[in-house]
């Protein structure tokens, strides 16, 4: 048997092949790399003839693993994971904070969350690069894993292995209400005093949901059947509650003034000092920047926005 050589076997293809195989879509996946889709499947060609078998098969109805892709495309996260790692390790000594890091960040955040910080996180870190991703949590951790981010701002806590989370901040919940609905009126509003059965609720997959969800429970009201339709975004549940299809639970750092809706939403706090969310930063474990990221988390501790309240170190 001829010997084998890794001369022609390149990263950058196996991660092409890892976004296919994700995305099940050359186009996507050409996208995401910053590349042409004819160039990203010429590689991914090269990468199969290297192998000798083919790692996707084409149809009409997409793109899917062989059976042999199947093994082998686990075999190529296992080295994409174990060659980031060893860039991880370099960085971590001439420091972290001097190159480009991955941080991922929930949509009900970013774009109200981020736009804050970056000012400060300039000044502060000169030569940080930052690399941003939204996404909901569960896909966010995934990619943690995956050694695809370095860290990311989720709200805590979170279930998964093997991670670290610094608490940043707590950031209370406001109510939205339509203007005529009968809690309007009120200055500030008692969780118990909220009717489930009008709830309007972001899509499955939102921490948010579930919390909204968990905080009407403790409310003492009945469970309600589930509304017909989920916002898919915090801007369309806006627009919802403006509508006049029921009233929402906000992240404070999403409320703003409802002026350009008329006067159709009225956004009122609660009186109850649990009802919010606690913002944390998150990282693995087996990362050797640990120190680094717990410097990034403290300047983000003492930056807590308006409105919000900074969570001492853990």
């Amino acid at each position: 048997m001829a010997p084998l050589h890794l001369a022609g076997l390149s990263l950058r293809d196996l991660e092409y092949a890892l976004a296919v195989a994700e995305l099940n879509h050359f186009g996507r996946a050409a996208e995401r790399c910053g590349v042409s889709q004819p160039g990203l499947s010429e590689q991914i060609r090269k990468l199969e003839a290297l192998l000798g078998t083919p790692l996707f098969e084409r149809g009409r109805g997409g793109v899917n693993p062989t059976a042999s892709g199947q093994l082998l495309l686990k075999q190529i996260a296992v080295v994409v994971r174990d060659a980031r790692a060893l860039l991880e390790m370099a960085h971590s000594q001439t420091g972290a904070l001097n190159g480009r890091v991955d941080l991922g960040v929930i949509p009900t955040l970013g774009p109200y969350y981020v736009p804050l910080v970056l000012r400060e996180l300039r000044r502060h870190f000169p030569e940080l690069v930052l690399r941003l991703q939204e996404n909901q949590t569960t896909q966010l951790l995934e990619s943690l894993s995956r050694f695809t981010l370095d860290a990311a701002l989720v709200a805590l806590p979170v279930e998964a292995e093997g991670v670290i989370a610094e608490p940043l901040f707590f950031e209370p919940f406001r109510v939205l209400l339509p203007q005529d609905h009968a809690l309007a009126a009120r200055e500030r509003i008692a969780v118990r005093d909220l009717d489930g059965g009008d709830l309007l609720l972001l899509e499955e997959g939102h921490c948010l949901r579930d919390q909204a969800v968990s905080l009407c429970h403790l409310s003492g009201k009945a469970e309600r059947p589930a509304p017909p339709r989920f916002a898919t975004s915090l801007e369309m549940l806006r627009h919802m509650v403006a509508a006049g299809e029921g009233f929402s639970l906000m992240p404070a750092l999403a409320t703003r003034d409802e002026a350009e809706l008329n006067g159709l939403v009225h956004q009122r706090p609660l009186t109850d000092p649990a009802a919010g969310r606690t913002i944390g930063l998150v990282w693995r474990a087996t990362d050797p920047r640990e120190s680094d990221f717990r410097r990034f988390a403290a300047l983000l501790r003492e930056n807590a926005p308006r409105g919000t309240a900074a969570i001492g170190a853990g």
